[in-house]
């Protein structure tokens, strides 16, 4: 695994991760998202980062669960790379932390959805040997 990949659990950490994640998440505020990290944290939610000369440059939200459907799985609901940092490695070290951690909490699988818009991301994803075997549907309430 990367001695790079860390999970953020304090809340200097957990801050660190922002400027990364609002690119991929644009409407979070900035003084809101701490405390729902650590909101989530206490559902099972882990906020991973890839640290490079002391700047995040990558992070991931991520959860393992059980279902009928998957059995043991870990779901990825934020994987992002900054956009200065793109095409370095970056994303795909942190990829392969996330897969290796999955395995190493006896996860039988490892899903993530990914925008439609997001043809970068597909392209990176098929790349790293995952499949497309879904369409995702919402209802906003």
């Amino acid at each position: 695994m990367s001695s790079r990949v860390r999970l953020a659990e304090t809340r200097e950490d957990i801050a660190r991760c922002f400027p990364v994640m609002v690119e991929l998440r644009p409407h979070l505020d900035e003084a809101a998202f701490t405390e729902q990290v650590l909101r989530q944290q206490r559902e099972g939610y882990r906020l991973a980062y890839l640290e490079e000369a002391g700047e995040v440059r990558a992070c991931a939200g991520y959860r393992c669960s059980e279902s009928l459907s998957w059995g043991r799985f870990m779901y990825v609901d934020d994987l992002v790379t900054a956009s200065s940092a793109r095409s370095k490695g970056h994303g795909g070290e942190l990829l392969d932390w996330l897969v290796a951690q999955a395995r190493s909490e006896g996860c039988a699988q490892f899903h993530l959805d990914s925008g439609v818009q997001r043809f970068g991301a597909h392209r990176f994803y098929l790349t790293k040997r995952m499949d497309i075997i879904a369409h995702h549907f919402a209802l906003k309430l």
